[in-house]
């Protein structure tokens, strides 16, 4: 990088730590650093969330995922729509989710079932979210590696380091200041400024894309150049791809209403709202927060992949795939002991052979369109096959990132850059916290049984987020990863997912849910999404092998294969030796029936007494004095449709507008478009150069467009709200009990004697 990178890069971070350190004055207590003193506002969580959910793991998960399979398949996404948007507008689980005031998920179960299932599920949940998180240093880092072109070793007062361990260690450092600083209040803030500051940045960068690559004469012809059943752009055009039926959308819609919520990795931001309903209106906001941000990141993978595979850019591909191919070896292969084979390779590479080997390689195997990676995995291979997978891996995250620093010039380098440190610290920050907050909250503290003083559960909720930072550094380090990213959430969210959206659901929803169906639908959904994956991944080396040789491999066949006929052609289990029979998608299906099933049952059976569901969510006479509370309207012909778009009392006229704006946009033009172009193409396909210009309007003129305003819009907003945010922490009165426990279960005299211990702890140790 230039001198100029350097100050675009370091000079926005120098206003995020200056803001942070100035925010943490406001940091009073614990329900500041657990749930920023639960007075956020809509804008602030929509900013602030925005760009802590948008990782740079993320990021280049979605570069696997665009390079590999474009970008038609998102069209049939859009079947979803209407149920999306009606959860989206009635604040489906969120809104009640923050009536109960409960800081972690933990706290929840606690208050619905009991302290027993908190600790249980956090287990699980922390488990899960700590080996999820664990990577995403490993890639962060890697990124900019390979991006900046750093070298793998840099010389640090006379000691030889790898660079890999100082960036992992030099951005996690900075994370855990700022969350150790203020917890989420400081996060909160410093997500929200990113957020505003990274507007004009992505800006930048679509700008440039477009000036720098045609839609029509480069991008387009690029992503068309595909055999049948794999286009990039046509979403008719796409059986060859993935299994894609109405089956599979029927359990992605069933997922995101029996599922809702149960991923924590922002949890700090779900209780952070003023109040319930602008928890719900900062969501509402969502819709319209990502700017140019989404733009980006489908142009940046459309540019990196029609510099890597159009004929124009020819010369430059084949010298970043050289470089990519050297620098991934030199990563994987770094130890001695491979020398000789990153010679060997170093030399075919160098040499004049290696031009007319490639090309013999693409004519022989049109379909491998990388036969220098397929070269160089088989030497490698040769001699370790698990470091053969890794640099597979790494090469297909890397590409991408690859091309970018070969086709940005200097100024644009240094935005990009900015950008992927602002993706990495918000993430870092909010997920650090999230996953050390549950541990303390949930599962040290209960387990304990009495409460800490605030300086006491401050000190501890701090020393294990360190922990976190630790154990990320060491799991990043030591793990080679070997499979795609999506693949490695997959596997460690399973570990929560697979069972608890069925708790949360029907924990918010229902009055006769029970411990005993909780319990059962949590252990059973985790133990069958855990099998699977496990299933899937051996399947091919271990089981199948087996099942043969012990001779049950007929009768397993005999049974799947009937139970599965019925439901043909929609499921259709075949046992061959390739691959696992149940498909992911099949498997999920399953385990949110058993989960729903359990739940239901076991809760039937054992429910005595329905559950207060008034007082958990603290509405009629359990209302809290200050909050607003919703008039009660009963339902008619009239305003059916306005409960429909979640409009009620609490809604002013800004409210309404921003709801029928969300509704207009996403029933008219996002579902609207997706039926048209449906009944079109089943009576008159469209041509190819058609879904040209139906990407170019779609996913270019009309969201840059929205970008514009977006931009000015939100960053206003942003502002504004900030300024609100640190008025109404400075005026918010302190309550000590308010800790993440659950002390409703303890009577007058009991509630009043702990608040005295708190206070008088409190007093004795000085404020934090």
């Amino acid at each position: 990088m230039q001198t100029i990178d350097w100050i675009i890069v370091t000079i926005p971070i120098f206003i995020v730590f200056y803001i942070a350190i100035k925010a943490q004055r406001h940091v009073r207590g614990v329900s500041d650093f657990l749930a920023g003193g639960r007075v956020a506002g809509r804008y602030v969580l929509a900013v602030a969330s925005g760009e802590a959910g948008m990782g740079l793991v993320s990021v280049v998960a979605m570069f696997e995922i665009y390079y590999a399979s474009g970008f038609a398949i998102a069209f049939w996404q859009q079947i979803a729509i209407p149920m999306g948007m009606v959860m989206l507008l009635m604040g489906y689980c969120i809104y009640r989710f923050r009536e109960t005031r409960a800081m972690t998920m933990g706290q929840f179960f606690e208050i619905r079932y009991n302290r027993s299932f908190r600790i249980f599920a956090a287990i699980l949940q922390s488990i899960s979210g700590v080996l999820n998180y664990a990577i995403f240093p490993a890639v962060g880092a890697r990124f900019l590696i390979f991006f900046l072109d750093l070298p793998f070793q840099i010389n640090i007062a006379g000691f030889t380091l790898p660079t890999f361990g100082v960036i992992m260690a030099l951005f996690l450092s900075v994370a855990l200041f700022i969350v150790c600083m203020g917890g989420q209040v400081t996060i909160m803030v410093t997500d929200c400024v990113l957020g505003i500051l990274s507007y004009p940045l992505y800006a930048i960068i679509v700008v440039f894309i477009l000036f720098q690559f045609s839609w029509f004469d480069d991008m387009a012809p690029a992503l068309l150049h595909r055999p049948e059943g794999r286009s990039m752009l046509n979403p008719f055009d796409t059986s060859q791809l993935r299994d894609f039926n109405l089956f599979y959308v029927f359990v992605g819609i069933l997922g995101s209403v029996f599922n809702r919520m149960s991923w924590s990795g922002s949890s700090g931001y779900n209780a952070a709202a003023l109040n319930a309903h602008e928890q719900k209106m900062g969501a509402v906001l969502g819709v319209w927060r990502a700017g140019f941000s989404a733009m980006t990141f489908i142009l940046l993978a459309a540019a990196a992949y029609t510099f890597l595979n159009s004929a124009t850019f020819s010369k430059e591909a084949e010298a970043v795939r050289i470089e990519l191919t050297a620098k991934t070896m030199d990563d994987v292969l770094q130890k001695s002991e491979f020398q000789e084979l990153r010679n060997e390779v170093s030399q075919f590479i160098a040499s004049d052979t290696q031009a007319s080997f490639l090309a013999q390689a693409m004519l022989e195997n049109p379909d491998d369109k990388e036969p220098l990676l397929t070269y160089t995995k088989e030497k490698i291979s040769s001699v370790d096959a698990s470091r053969a997978q890794t640099f597979g891996s790494i090469f297909g995250q890397m590409r991408v990132p690859m091309a970018l620093k070969h086709m940005f010039p200097t100024g644009v380098i240094g935005v990009f850059c900015a950008l992927c440190i602002f993706l990495l610290i918000s993430t870092d920050t909010t997920y650090m916290h999230s996953w050390g907050t549950i541990i303390v909250q949930d599962i040290i503290i209960p387990i304990k049984g009495s409460a800490l003083s605030p300086t006491q559960q401050l000190k501890t909720l701090r020393l294990t987020i360190a922990g976190v930072a630790a154990f990320a550094w060491f799991f990043s380090f030591y793990f080679a990863q070997v499979d795609f990213i999506m693949m490695f959430f997959m596997i460690t969210g399973a570990i929560w997912m697979g069972g608890a959206g069925p708790c949360i659901v029907g924990g918010l929803y229902w009055k006769r849910g029970t411990p005993t169906g909780a319990f059962a639908a949590l252990i059973a959904g985790s133990s069958i999404s855990v099998g699977t994956v496990i299933a899937q991944k051996t399947w091919v080396p271990h089981i199948y092998p087996w099942l043969e040789s012990s001779g049950h491999l007929p009768g397993f066949t005999r049974v799947l294969e009937s139970v599965s006929r019925p439901l043909e052609p929609i499921v259709v289990w075949r046992v061959t030796p390739d691959e696992f029979p149940i498909t992911s998608p099949e498997a999920y299906f399953i385990t949110l029936l058993l989960g729903i099933g359990l739940y239901v049952g076991l809760s039937m059976l054992t429910c005595k007494t329905p559950f207060n569901m008034e007082r958990m969510l603290h509405r009629g006479e359990y209302h809290r004095q200050g909050e607003p509370q919703v008039e009660k309207v009963p339902l008619t012909l009239r305003n059916a449709f306005l409960k429909l778009l979640g409009i009620d009392s609490q809604y002013t006229k800004g409210d309404i507008i921003l709801a029928w704006s969300v509704f207009i946009w996403s029933a008219g033009w996002g579902f609207g478009s997706f039926i048209v172009l449906c009944i079109w193409n089943s009576i008159s396909p469209w041509p190819n150069a058609w879904w040209v210009n139906w990407f170019f309007i779609a996913n270019i003129i009309i969201p840059g467009v929205i970008a514009v305003v977006s931009t000015v819009w939100f960053t206003i907003g942003g502002v504004v709200d900030l300024r609100r945010l640190f008025q109404r922490l400075d005026a918010k009165e302190e309550d000590l009990l308010d800790d993440g426990r659950v002390i409703g279960h303890m009577n007058a005299d009991e509630a009043a004697m702990d608040q005295a211990r708190t206070v008088e702890q409190y007093n004795t140790e000085g404020r934090e």
